[in-house]
């Protein structure tokens, strides 16, 4: 039988600023300490593991997994991977015999491997993910094996830390990713001539600026139209940010499979404009910006700009799409509730192998 608190360890390639690391942060510092011992391992430091441990929780950084998992002896593994085969997260586990294995699958991928076989249970981080799964593989999406949870989004935090006097009639729009151009699409860029020739007082705030974009700005003399910012890394300065614009604008070719900067502007009160991805892509965007609710999706950069325009000049639509969003982050996102729905994952899982009463 289990030992009380049940001992959980998060396992993840690294500790940096990602969101999927992100992610993991808050659910280790989230769940239950009376119920679950917590702990984070690494093969990488990072600016997340200070933050872990600000929380007081462990963080094993770097050294052999193996003698990691027989230090801690965990009940349950919850590894944090793009979907494939990661045999240098799985073979410690399975050699292990780490009773229950979870992963949260972010980008919804397949892995047919052997050491697949150790998986207990798949958390997809948004329906998209999972249907298209289900659809792509042929697999029939039984909720005892697999299922979605949402990542998690501070939302109680960025309530209050979100200007309630926001003029949305301001022509100002915010970008966040990371410096990536896999985050990027031309569409980020190719909407802005449009609008600047409509609206010369157009302020366009990006964090995670790419070479391509600087170039744009500046062959296209868009340099007191454009304002690069430095990355952040914390829930306030993402806050800060967002106070000094009317709008998100994300714009992504490869698409999100949930889209945490998406939910974090939504809980802030912003609406968002976003774009469909193609073919097989990721679409989790379109399962947050519901077009005309909370947000408006555009299909082009003569949308893009024409969405944009709309919202500034129908400041109290655009209000009411960010009320919509915040509502809708705080029913779905919020940290605490996501939290508990995986502990109640955990707790039938152990059940289910006759590990927990």
């Amino acid at each position: 039988m289990v030992d009380s608190p049940v001992r959980v360890l998060h396992v993840i390639k690294s500790l940096g600023l990602g969101g999927t690391e992100k992610v993991m942060q808050l659910f280790v510092t989230n769940l239950d300490p009376t119920r679950f011992t917590t702990a984070a391992y690494s093969p990488t430091d990072g600016v997340r593991a200070a933050q872990i441990r600000a929380a007081n929780v462990d963080t094993f950084i770097g050294g052999d997994l193996l003698a990691i998992l027989d230090h801690f002896r965990p009940h349950i593994a919850h590894v944090h991977r793009a979907g494939w085969p990661e045999p240098d997260l799985l073979v410690p586990l399975k050699r292990a015999r780490v009773p229950v294995v979870v992963e949260t699958n972010v980008f919804g991928r397949h892995d047919p491997s052997p050491l697949g076989a150790i998986i207990d249970h798949t958390l997809f981080v948004s329906h998209f993910c999972l249907d298209r799964f289900s659809r792509t593989t042929g697999i029939a999406p039984n909720p005892e094996r697999y299922s979605y949870l949402y990542n998690p989004v501070n939302t109680d935090f960025f309530a209050r830390a979100a200007r309630t006097d926001r003029d949305f009639s301001r022509p100002a729009a915010g970008r966040i990713s990371r410096p990536d151009p896999g985050k990027w699409s031309r569409l980020a860029l190719d909407f802005l001539p449009g609008i600047v020739r409509d609206l010369p007082d157009f302020r366009y705030h990006i964090i995670g600026a790419i070479p391509e974009a600087v170039d744009f700005v500046r062959t296209h003399d868009l340099e007191k139209n454009v304002r690069f910012h430095a990355p952040v890394e914390t829930d306030a300065q993402i806050a800060a940010f967002l106070d000094g614009v009317s709008v998100l604008a994300h714009a992504n070719d490869t698409g999100e499979s949930f889209g945490l900067v998406i939910a974090e502007a939504m809980a802030c009160g912003l609406p968002v404009i976003t774009h469909p991805s193609q073919g097989l892509r990721d679409n989790g965007q379109l399962e947050l910006v519901e077009h005309g609710v909370t947000g408006l999706v555009a299909r082009n950069a003569e949308e893009y700009a024409g969405a944009l325009k709309y919202l500034f000049s129908h400041p109290d639509e655009a209000e009411r799409m960010g009320r919509a969003g915040r509502d809708k982050a705080t029913r779905l996102f919020r940290m605490q509730t996501v939290a508990r729905k995986l502990e109640t994952t955990y707790l039938e899982l152990l059940r289910r192998k006759g590990i927990l009463q």
